[in-house]
């Protein structure tokens, strides 16, 4: 399914398109119900009446737009937390840590990978916090 999501079909059908085109165009065509259906089958019911006759490559482009937005405040905000993250004085080191790898894993996720000796060094100046 990822050959027909990554690549349109830039063409049309005439009278005159040979039977080999016009059978990898149909099992194209196919490919890209299925993968609608998939999709779809895996939406909130109100995303899937706002993606209903709509083709695969229009769905991902507006679930992007959607999704793109949120992730990246979400990217911000975690990328935030771990900038001024600092270990609260008398604390378990392990516990600093677990919780600095958690924001990295976090952005992992949201599509940002630190370099690795990034994040010693993060983990590395990070300081006690004086706690009243």
């Amino acid at each position: 399914m990822l050959y027909v999501l990554q690549n349109l079909i830039s063409f049309v059908l005439d009278q005159d398109t040979d039977n080999k085109v016009r059978t990898n165009y149909q099992c194209h065509i196919d490919v890209d119900e299925e993968a609608i259906s998939v999709m779809l089958a895996n939406m909130s019911f109100e995303l899937q009446t706002q993606h209903e006759n709509k083709d695969a490559h229009i769905i991902i482009m507006h679930l992007k737009e959607l999704f793109d937005v949120a992730s990246s405040i979400e990217m911000y905000e975690t990328s935030k937390k771990l900038f001024r993250c600092n270990m609260i004085k008398g604390s378990l080191i392990n516990n600093h840590v677990l919780r600095m790898i958690g924001y990295f894993r976090k952005l992992d996720q949201l599509g940002f990978v630190m370099d690795h000796e990034l994040s010693v060094d993060l983990i590395l100046q990070s300081k006690y916090e004086i706690s009243i």
